[in-house]
């Protein structure tokens, strides 16, 4: 993976609970269930990208699986409105209590930076997925778009939370 197509230069940051300076962040974390069924079916919704498909987006994928290097595009919109948002995924981690992966934005997106999209089961059995994003406008429709960008971020990421507990449930 060459880190120099990225359009920022801390690929990877949203691995670490130290998010970057000079960024707008953001963590949306949802409950998504309980038990280990409920966390195997919503590391899968996550890791082959169902939960993604079941969004209002079209989301292109260059392999079934989350593996680092995978290209990731999401279209939002029809015809001239439509914006188009390249990513590559940076990392990915799979384990029986936690899964998840992110996507830093490549050249064409509208924001510079990283957003991450982790499953994990707590010592009580409870199932969250963790939104995690750093980002700041790369384009001129971001600049344009001020704080409604972050607005948007946010309903994304509960749009996400609330697809995911659908499909994970047993």
């Amino acid at each position: 993976m060459n880190l120099q197509d990225f359009t920022y230069a801390e690929v990877g940051a949203t691995q670490s609970a130290d998010l970057p300076p000079g960024y707008d962040w953001m963590r949306v974390r949802t409950e998504i269930g309980s038990g280990a069924a409920v966390m195997r079916n919503a590391a899968d919704a996550l890791m082959e990208f169902w939960m993604h498909r079941a969004l209002p987006a079209k989301v292109k994928t260059s392999a079934r699986k989350a593996a680092p290097g995978v290209a990731v595009e999401v279209f939002l919109g029809l015809g001239p409105l439509r914006l188009d948002a390249p990513c590559r995924i940076v990392w990915v981690e799979e384990g029986d209590r936690r899964a998840g992966w992110a996507y830093g934005t490549l050249p064409g997106h509208p924001l510079a930076g990283e957003e991450a999209f982790v499953v994990h089961m707590d010592d009580e059995g409870d199932v969250w997925l963790t939104v995690t994003v750093f980002s700041r406008p790369a384009g001129r429709l971001a600049h344009l778009a001020g704080p409604l960008g972050a607005v948007f971020q946010r309903v994304y990421a509960r749009r996400c939370g609330a697809v995911l507990r659908r499909l994970a449930r047993p």
